[in-house]
Protein backbone atom coordinates (compact mmCIF):
# COMPACT_ATOMS: atom_id res chain seq x y z
CA UNK A 1 0.00 0.00 0.00
CA UNK A 2 1.09 3.86 -0.78
CA UNK A 3 2.75 5.48 1.95
CA UNK A 4 0.48 8.38 1.52
CA UNK A 5 -2.60 6.43 1.06
CA UNK A 6 -4.94 5.76 4.15
CA UNK A 7 -6.55 2.54 4.89
CA UNK A 8 -10.08 2.74 3.68
CA UNK A 9 -12.78 2.81 6.60
CA UNK A 10 -13.62 -0.84 7.10
CA UNK A 11 -10.07 -1.56 7.47
CA UNK A 12 -9.22 1.00 9.78
CA UNK A 13 -12.50 0.18 11.84
CA UNK A 14 -10.41 -3.34 12.20
CA UNK A 15 -6.76 -1.91 13.24
CA UNK A 16 -6.86 1.86 13.98
CA UNK A 17 -5.67 2.37 17.23
CA UNK A 18 -4.48 -1.39 17.66
CA UNK A 19 -1.38 -3.51 17.93
CA UNK A 20 -0.30 -6.43 19.00
CA UNK A 21 0.61 -6.90 22.93
CA UNK A 22 4.24 -5.84 23.06
CA UNK A 23 4.33 -8.45 26.02
CA UNK A 24 2.64 -11.46 24.79
CA UNK A 25 1.95 -10.44 21.14
CA UNK A 26 -2.07 -10.94 21.92
CA UNK A 27 -3.94 -9.20 18.92
CA UNK A 28 -6.19 -7.47 20.96
CA UNK A 29 -5.51 -4.75 23.38
CA UNK A 30 -5.44 -6.09 26.85
CA UNK A 31 -7.95 -4.44 29.28
CA UNK A 32 -5.33 -2.68 31.64
CA UNK A 33 -7.68 -2.99 34.84
CA UNK A 34 -5.20 -1.07 36.70
CA UNK A 35 -6.03 2.07 38.96
CA UNK A 36 -2.32 3.40 38.44
CA UNK A 37 0.82 3.11 37.36
CA UNK A 38 4.36 2.66 39.07
CA UNK A 39 6.61 5.52 37.52
CA UNK A 40 10.15 5.29 37.09
CA UNK A 41 11.33 8.26 39.24
CA UNK A 42 10.32 11.32 39.98
CA UNK A 43 12.13 13.07 37.18
CA UNK A 44 10.53 10.70 34.87
CA UNK A 45 6.90 10.75 36.18
CA UNK A 46 4.11 10.16 32.91
CA UNK A 47 7.50 8.85 31.05
CA UNK A 48 5.22 6.21 29.88
CA UNK A 49 2.13 8.55 29.72
CA UNK A 50 -0.02 7.43 32.70
CA UNK A 51 -0.46 8.01 36.35
CA UNK A 52 -3.91 7.12 37.16
CA UNK A 53 -6.98 5.91 35.25
CA UNK A 54 -9.54 8.47 35.96
CA UNK A 55 -6.71 10.81 33.51
CA UNK A 56 -6.07 7.87 31.16
CA UNK A 57 -5.68 4.51 30.38
CA UNK A 58 -3.80 2.23 27.70
CA UNK A 59 -7.43 0.75 26.29
CA UNK A 60 -9.05 3.69 26.53
CA UNK A 61 -6.10 5.28 24.65
CA UNK A 62 -6.67 2.84 21.84
CA UNK A 63 -10.18 2.89 21.22
CA UNK A 64 -9.99 6.95 21.41
CA UNK A 65 -6.92 6.47 18.39
CA UNK A 66 -9.53 4.14 16.44
CA UNK A 67 -12.40 7.16 16.41
CA UNK A 68 -10.09 9.65 15.77
CA UNK A 69 -8.89 7.79 12.77
CA UNK A 70 -12.89 6.87 11.95
CA UNK A 71 -13.80 10.66 12.51
CA UNK A 72 -10.77 11.76 10.51
CA UNK A 73 -10.27 14.18 13.50
CA UNK A 74 -7.26 15.52 15.67
CA UNK A 75 -7.95 13.57 18.59
CA UNK A 76 -10.82 11.79 20.88
CA UNK A 77 -11.90 12.18 24.72
CA UNK A 78 -14.23 8.60 25.54
CA UNK A 79 -16.80 9.06 28.32
CA UNK A 80 -18.53 6.51 30.90
CA UNK A 81 -21.53 7.66 29.20
CA UNK A 82 -22.91 9.74 26.40
CA UNK A 83 -24.24 12.28 28.52
CA UNK A 84 -21.30 12.27 30.63
CA UNK A 85 -19.42 13.17 26.83
CA UNK A 86 -22.04 15.61 26.62
CA UNK A 87 -21.92 17.13 29.87
CA UNK A 88 -18.18 17.45 29.76
CA UNK A 89 -18.59 19.33 26.45
CA UNK A 90 -20.77 21.72 27.51
CA UNK A 91 -19.17 22.34 30.64
CA UNK A 92 -16.05 22.86 28.97
CA UNK A 93 -16.59 25.20 26.02
CA UNK A 94 -19.52 27.52 28.10
CA UNK A 95 -19.25 29.28 31.32
CA UNK A 96 -21.82 31.43 33.56
CA UNK A 97 -23.57 34.28 31.38
CA UNK A 98 -23.47 32.50 27.77
CA UNK A 99 -25.48 31.11 25.53
CA UNK A 100 -25.76 28.17 23.37
CA UNK A 101 -28.58 27.40 20.51
CA UNK A 102 -29.65 23.54 20.40
CA UNK A 103 -31.47 21.35 18.01
CA UNK A 104 -35.22 21.98 18.92
CA UNK A 105 -35.24 18.09 18.35
CA UNK A 106 -32.81 16.26 20.93
CA UNK A 107 -32.49 13.42 22.86
CA UNK A 108 -34.38 14.06 26.31
CA UNK A 109 -31.69 13.88 28.39
CA UNK A 110 -29.45 16.72 26.71
CA UNK A 111 -32.93 18.66 27.22
CA UNK A 112 -32.55 17.83 30.75
CA UNK A 113 -28.67 18.81 31.13
CA UNK A 114 -29.81 21.53 29.60
CA UNK A 115 -32.80 23.15 31.06
CA UNK A 116 -32.84 21.24 34.62
CA UNK A 117 -29.20 22.01 35.15
CA UNK A 118 -26.72 23.58 33.34
CA UNK A 119 -29.81 27.07 33.39
CA UNK A 120 -29.02 26.56 37.52
CA UNK A 121 -25.26 27.98 36.33
CA UNK A 122 -26.01 30.68 34.36
CA UNK A 123 -25.74 29.23 30.79
CA UNK A 124 -28.96 30.39 28.90
CA UNK A 125 -30.26 28.32 25.78
CA UNK A 126 -32.49 28.29 22.96
CA UNK A 127 -34.25 26.11 21.30
CA UNK A 128 -33.79 26.24 17.74
CA UNK A 129 -35.13 24.81 14.43
CA UNK A 130 -31.59 23.72 13.05
CA UNK A 131 -33.01 22.59 9.56
CA UNK A 132 -33.21 26.37 8.95
CA UNK A 133 -29.60 28.33 8.37
CA UNK A 134 -31.65 31.19 8.67
CA UNK A 135 -33.27 30.71 11.98
CA UNK A 136 -29.62 29.59 13.51
CA UNK A 137 -28.29 32.86 12.10
CA UNK A 138 -31.01 34.97 13.42
CA UNK A 139 -31.05 33.29 16.93
CA UNK A 140 -27.18 34.33 17.67
CA UNK A 141 -26.94 36.35 20.33
CA UNK A 142 -23.52 38.72 21.64
CA UNK A 143 -23.13 35.55 24.20
CA UNK A 144 -23.58 32.60 22.26
CA UNK A 145 -20.53 30.62 22.86
CA UNK A 146 -21.83 27.02 21.31
CA UNK A 147 -23.94 25.62 18.76
CA UNK A 148 -25.43 21.98 19.74
CA UNK A 149 -26.97 20.24 16.96
CA UNK A 150 -27.90 16.40 16.59
CA UNK A 151 -28.91 14.87 12.79
CA UNK A 152 -30.61 12.97 12.50
CA UNK A 153 -32.44 14.08 15.44
CA UNK A 154 -34.09 11.47 17.73
CA UNK A 155 -36.61 10.76 17.44
CA UNK A 156 -37.85 12.69 14.55
CA UNK A 157 -34.73 11.90 12.51
CA UNK A 158 -35.06 16.00 11.54
CA UNK A 159 -31.92 16.88 9.41
CA UNK A 160 -29.53 19.59 9.79
CA UNK A 161 -27.15 21.17 7.38
CA UNK A 162 -24.04 20.60 9.31
CA UNK A 163 -21.80 22.47 6.25
CA UNK A 164 -24.28 25.23 6.12
CA UNK A 165 -24.58 25.47 10.55
CA UNK A 166 -20.69 24.77 10.76
CA UNK A 167 -20.04 28.21 7.99
CA UNK A 168 -22.29 30.47 9.69
CA UNK A 169 -20.62 29.15 13.40
CA UNK A 170 -16.93 29.52 11.99
CA UNK A 171 -18.01 33.35 10.76
CA UNK A 172 -18.39 34.19 14.54
CA UNK A 173 -15.90 31.73 16.24
CA UNK A 174 -18.78 30.27 17.64
CA UNK A 175 -17.56 26.00 18.09
CA UNK A 176 -20.65 23.78 15.93
CA UNK A 177 -20.83 20.48 18.30
CA UNK A 178 -22.80 17.46 16.41
CA UNK A 179 -23.83 14.83 17.76
CA UNK A 180 -23.40 12.18 15.39
CA UNK A 181 -24.98 9.28 17.22
CA UNK A 182 -27.48 8.00 14.51
CA UNK A 183 -25.16 8.08 11.68
CA UNK A 184 -21.87 6.97 12.86
CA UNK A 185 -18.36 7.96 10.82
CA UNK A 186 -19.40 5.24 8.76
CA UNK A 187 -22.15 7.21 7.12
CA UNK A 188 -21.55 11.10 8.18
CA UNK A 189 -18.22 12.47 9.31
CA UNK A 190 -19.34 15.96 10.57
CA UNK A 191 -15.63 17.23 10.93
CA UNK A 192 -15.52 16.55 7.40
CA UNK A 193 -18.13 19.55 6.53
CA UNK A 194 -16.74 21.57 9.26
CA UNK A 195 -17.74 21.41 12.52
CA UNK A 196 -15.75 21.78 15.28
CA UNK A 197 -16.42 18.48 17.26
CA UNK A 198 -18.43 15.15 16.49
CA UNK A 199 -19.74 13.47 19.92
CA UNK A 200 -21.55 9.76 20.21
CA UNK A 201 -23.01 8.29 22.77
CA UNK A 202 -20.88 4.73 22.17
CA UNK A 203 -23.63 2.43 23.82
CA UNK A 204 -25.46 2.37 20.42
CA UNK A 205 -24.00 1.53 16.94
CA UNK A 206 -20.25 1.38 18.26
CA UNK A 207 -20.13 -0.97 20.58
CA UNK A 208 -23.62 -2.66 19.01
CA UNK A 209 -24.61 -5.48 21.23
CA UNK A 210 -26.26 -3.94 24.12
CA UNK A 211 -23.30 -5.11 26.52
CA UNK A 212 -21.97 -1.55 28.05
CA UNK A 213 -22.38 2.37 27.79
CA UNK A 214 -20.01 5.11 26.93
CA UNK A 215 -19.57 8.19 24.95
CA UNK A 216 -16.76 9.59 22.83
CA UNK A 217 -15.84 12.99 21.35
CA UNK A 218 -13.84 13.49 18.25
CA UNK A 219 -12.51 17.70 17.79
CA UNK A 220 -10.48 19.35 15.38
CA UNK A 221 -8.89 21.68 17.62
CA UNK A 222 -6.76 20.86 20.05
CA UNK A 223 -7.27 23.71 22.64
CA UNK A 224 -11.00 22.55 22.42
CA UNK A 225 -9.81 18.96 23.04
CA UNK A 226 -7.72 19.82 25.84
CA UNK A 227 -10.52 21.60 27.78
CA UNK A 228 -13.05 18.86 27.45
CA UNK A 229 -10.38 16.41 28.52
CA UNK A 230 -9.61 18.83 31.71
CA UNK A 231 -13.53 18.54 32.44
CA UNK A 232 -13.56 15.15 32.44
CA UNK A 233 -11.04 14.50 34.56
CA UNK A 234 -12.29 16.84 37.27
CA UNK A 235 -15.36 15.26 36.63
CA UNK A 236 -14.30 11.95 36.85
CA UNK A 237 -16.36 11.11 33.63
CA UNK A 238 -13.87 9.08 31.95
CA UNK A 239 -14.86 5.49 30.31
CA UNK A 240 -13.55 2.39 32.16
CA UNK A 241 -11.12 0.23 30.32
CA UNK A 242 -13.97 -2.98 30.28
CA UNK A 243 -16.13 -0.99 28.22
CA UNK A 244 -13.30 0.15 25.76
CA UNK A 245 -12.19 -3.08 25.38
CA UNK A 246 -16.04 -4.46 24.27
CA UNK A 247 -16.26 -1.03 21.76
CA UNK A 248 -12.66 -1.49 20.69
CA UNK A 249 -14.66 -5.28 19.53
CA UNK A 250 -17.77 -3.56 18.31
CA UNK A 251 -16.32 -0.94 16.33
CA UNK A 252 -14.51 -3.83 13.96
CA UNK A 253 -17.93 -4.68 12.28
CA UNK A 254 -19.79 -1.18 12.66
CA UNK A 255 -20.04 -0.41 9.11
CA UNK A 256 -21.05 -4.39 8.27
CA UNK A 257 -23.99 -3.87 10.59
CA UNK A 258 -24.64 0.00 9.49
CA UNK A 259 -25.28 -1.70 6.21
CA UNK A 260 -27.39 -4.40 6.85
CA UNK A 261 -29.27 -2.73 9.44
CA UNK A 262 -29.69 -0.02 7.21
CA UNK A 263 -31.42 -2.40 4.90
CA UNK A 264 -33.76 -3.88 7.03
CA UNK A 265 -34.84 -0.43 8.03
CA UNK A 266 -35.63 0.50 4.43
CA UNK A 267 -37.65 -2.81 3.66
CA UNK A 268 -39.94 -2.13 6.93
CA UNK A 269 -39.94 1.23 6.35
CA UNK A 270 -41.52 0.36 2.60
CA UNK A 271 -44.13 -1.99 4.09
CA UNK A 272 -44.91 0.31 7.05
CA UNK A 273 -46.39 2.64 4.18
CA UNK A 274 -48.62 0.48 2.88
CA UNK A 275 -50.16 -1.07 5.60
CA UNK A 276 -53.82 0.92 6.20
CA UNK A 277 -53.68 1.17 10.00
CA UNK A 278 -50.09 3.95 9.79
CA UNK A 279 -50.87 7.49 9.16
CA UNK A 280 -47.32 8.39 8.53
CA UNK A 281 -43.80 7.09 8.11
CA UNK A 282 -40.47 8.97 8.60
CA UNK A 283 -36.93 6.96 7.22
CA UNK A 284 -34.56 9.15 5.20
CA UNK A 285 -33.94 6.43 2.51
CA UNK A 286 -37.67 7.11 1.44
CA UNK A 287 -38.48 9.74 -1.06
CA UNK A 288 -41.38 10.38 1.03
CA UNK A 289 -38.98 11.92 3.30
CA UNK A 290 -38.56 15.56 3.46
CA UNK A 291 -35.10 16.58 3.66
CA UNK A 292 -34.28 13.30 1.46
CA UNK A 293 -31.94 15.73 -0.71
CA UNK A 294 -30.08 16.75 2.43
CA UNK A 295 -29.81 12.72 3.44
CA UNK A 296 -28.22 12.28 -0.28
CA UNK A 297 -26.00 15.11 0.06
CA UNK A 298 -24.59 14.75 3.29
CA UNK A 299 -24.27 11.31 4.38
CA UNK A 300 -23.26 8.02 2.58
CA UNK A 301 -26.75 5.73 3.86
CA UNK A 302 -29.41 6.43 5.90
CA UNK A 303 -29.34 4.23 9.27
CA UNK A 304 -31.40 1.96 11.00
CA UNK A 305 -34.05 4.54 12.79
CA UNK A 306 -37.31 5.16 11.63
CA UNK A 307 -40.50 5.83 13.35
CA UNK A 308 -44.20 5.77 12.56
CA UNK A 309 -47.62 6.88 13.61
CA UNK A 310 -50.37 4.36 14.09
CA UNK A 311 -54.10 5.14 13.66
CA UNK A 312 -56.13 5.79 16.49
CA UNK A 313 -53.35 7.81 18.69
CA UNK A 314 -51.96 6.76 21.64
CA UNK A 315 -54.09 3.78 22.59
CA UNK A 316 -53.21 2.06 19.12
CA UNK A 317 -49.70 2.63 19.75
CA UNK A 318 -49.55 1.28 23.07
CA UNK A 319 -51.20 -2.05 21.77
CA UNK A 320 -49.06 -2.37 19.14
CA UNK A 321 -45.64 -1.99 21.04
CA UNK A 322 -47.34 -4.74 23.70
CA UNK A 323 -48.25 -7.33 21.11
CA UNK A 324 -44.81 -7.32 18.86
CA UNK A 325 -42.72 -10.37 19.80
CA UNK A 326 -39.32 -9.80 17.79
CA UNK A 327 -39.36 -6.05 18.71
CA UNK A 328 -38.40 -5.82 21.90
CA UNK A 329 -39.75 -2.75 23.47
CA UNK A 330 -36.42 -1.41 25.33
CA UNK A 331 -35.19 2.15 25.56
CA UNK A 332 -31.64 1.72 23.28
CA UNK A 333 -30.93 1.25 19.69
CA UNK A 334 -28.61 0.87 17.09
CA UNK A 335 -27.80 -2.79 19.09
CA UNK A 336 -28.40 -5.95 16.42
CA UNK A 337 -31.83 -6.50 18.19
CA UNK A 338 -34.75 -5.17 16.77
CA UNK A 339 -35.96 -2.48 19.20
CA UNK A 340 -39.13 -0.28 19.86
CA UNK A 341 -39.60 2.18 21.75
CA UNK A 342 -42.11 5.29 23.00
CA UNK A 343 -40.91 8.37 23.03
CA UNK A 344 -43.24 10.33 24.88
CA UNK A 345 -42.79 7.80 28.15
CA UNK A 346 -39.64 6.69 27.60
CA UNK A 347 -36.67 8.72 25.85
CA UNK A 348 -38.39 11.88 26.03
CA UNK A 349 -40.63 11.75 29.17
CA UNK A 350 -39.17 15.25 31.04
CA UNK A 351 -39.88 16.96 28.08
CA UNK A 352 -43.30 19.32 28.64
CA UNK A 353 -45.61 18.17 26.04
CA UNK A 354 -45.85 21.78 24.65
CA UNK A 355 -42.05 21.53 23.35
CA UNK A 356 -41.94 18.02 22.18
CA UNK A 357 -45.53 18.68 20.28
CA UNK A 358 -43.69 21.85 18.36
CA UNK A 359 -41.16 19.79 17.93
CA UNK A 360 -43.36 16.90 15.94
CA UNK A 361 -42.50 14.19 18.87
CA UNK A 362 -46.65 13.38 19.01
CA UNK A 363 -48.17 11.06 21.29
CA UNK A 364 -48.63 8.21 18.88
CA UNK A 365 -45.10 8.53 17.67
CA UNK A 366 -43.49 4.91 17.60
CA UNK A 367 -39.88 4.40 16.94
CA UNK A 368 -37.72 1.29 15.89
CA UNK A 369 -34.21 0.87 15.42
CA UNK A 370 -33.57 -1.95 13.05
CA UNK A 371 -31.45 -4.74 14.12
CA UNK A 372 -29.84 -7.74 12.50
CA UNK A 373 -32.77 -9.93 12.30
CA UNK A 374 -34.47 -10.85 8.68
CA UNK A 375 -36.49 -8.29 7.49
CA UNK A 376 -38.89 -10.46 6.27
CA UNK A 377 -39.14 -12.02 10.08
CA UNK A 378 -39.38 -8.31 11.47
CA UNK A 379 -42.05 -7.30 8.69
CA UNK A 380 -44.20 -10.47 9.29
CA UNK A 381 -43.97 -9.19 13.57
CA UNK A 382 -44.91 -5.72 12.48
CA UNK A 383 -48.00 -6.89 10.26
CA UNK A 384 -49.36 -9.14 12.97
CA UNK A 385 -49.24 -6.27 15.59
CA UNK A 386 -50.55 -3.53 13.28
CA UNK A 387 -53.37 -6.43 11.91
CA UNK A 388 -54.59 -6.85 15.48
CA UNK A 389 -55.69 -2.74 16.39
Amino acid sequence: MSEDRQPDFETREVHAGVRPDPVTGAILTPIYQSTTYVQESVDQYMAKGYSYSRSGNPTVTALEEKITSLENGLGSACFATGMAATSSTMMALLNAGDHCILSDVVYGGTHRLSTRILTRFGVSYSFVDTSSPSSVKNAIQDNTRMIFTETPANPTLKLTDIAAISEIARARSIPHVVDNTFLTPYFQRPLDLGADVSLHSTTKFMEGHNVSVGGSITAADEGMLENIRFVRNCLGSNMSPMVAFYTLQGCKTMSTRLKAQSANALAVARFLETHNMVERVAYPGLNSFPQKTLADRQSSGYGSMLWFEVKGGVASGKKLMDTLKLWSLAENLGSVESLVTHSVTMTHADMPREERMAAGITDGLVRLSAGLETAEDLIIDLKQALDGL
